[in-house]
């Protein structure tokens, strides 16, 4: 019984793999529609240092092959285990694993926006901070949370609270586009590549899903962050869709 109950297993998953496979094949090379293309400037906006890696892995090193100039804005050092010194280093690693530039880093740490899910950044500061830095490097694509904020921790909402509020004020420059990171319920959070079926069938604007060489890229990224690989996050590393699929919807 074990061995049939194995093979139905293996067959299932087979024919969801090949299901999978042929409308990925047709669709990874081409450019989303509604995605600003070569050269455009793109600013990736996280709460913390390893957001980076631990959500977004997937957006980063997709938009690196479409060519985009990415830049980072992280709203805090990660201080909440008296960790940002080392946190902001880990960052700047990870980023260049990433293929992003130290000068086009910026974080921020001060009072203003303290790594704590106990306080409630205000919007309005946290709109006004990320508006300026838009500005000052004509930036033409944010991608930030959504509002579940994939781990559903409060810094994560207030980005997608302060971006909402730019768009919905229409604040943002002419042409200057937002993607937000599409949350899931944890049972999809936890299946890897499994979970791809489930995401081709669902609406999204921009989809991204690593290669096995990029996978490998992502996970070294991730490793640069060694003050957080806590035995958690390495079954998060092995496990989570957010290491090698990102699903995103345009505002």
């Amino acid at each position: 019984m074990e061995a049939v109950a194995f093979l139905c297993l293996a067959a299932v998953l087979g024919w969801g793999f090949l299901w999978v496979w042929d409308p990925w094949e047709r669709m990874k090379g081409q450019k989303p529609a509604g995605l600003p293309g070569d050269g455009s400037r793109t600013l990736l906006v996280i709460a913390h240092p390893d957001d980076e890696a631990m959500f977004f892995a997937p957006t980063v090193l997709g938009l690196a092959r479409l060519r985009h100039r990415l830049s980072l804005l992280c709203f805090s050092a990660g201080n909440y285990y008296n960790q940002g010194e080392i946190r902001k280093k880990e960052l700047l690693q990870s980023c260049d694993v990433l293929g992003i530039p130290p000068s086009s880093i910026m974080i921020i740490d001060n009072r203003d926006f303290p790594d704590d899910p106990g306080v409630q950044w205000d919007t309005e500061h946290v709109a006004s901070t990320l508006l300026q830095h838009i500005e000052v490097n004509s930036i033409n694509l944010v991608v930030t949370f959504d509002a579940g904020g994939v781990s559903g921790h409060s810094n994560h909402v207030a980005l997608y609270a302060a971006v909402r509020t730019l768009h919905s004020e229409r604040k943002l420059p002419k042409g200057c586009s937002v993607l937000t990171l599409q949350s899931v319920n944890v049972l999809r959070k936890y299946i890897s590549l499994l979970d791809l079926p489930f995401t081709l069938l669902q609406t999204r604007d921009v989809l991204f899903v690593l290669t096995s060489k990029e996978v490998a890229q992502a996970k070294k990224a991730m490793s640069c962050h060694r003050s957080q690989l806590l035995w958690f996050r390495r079954l998060y590393v092995l496990f989570s869709r957010y290491m090698r699929i990102n699903s995103l919807h345009f505002l």
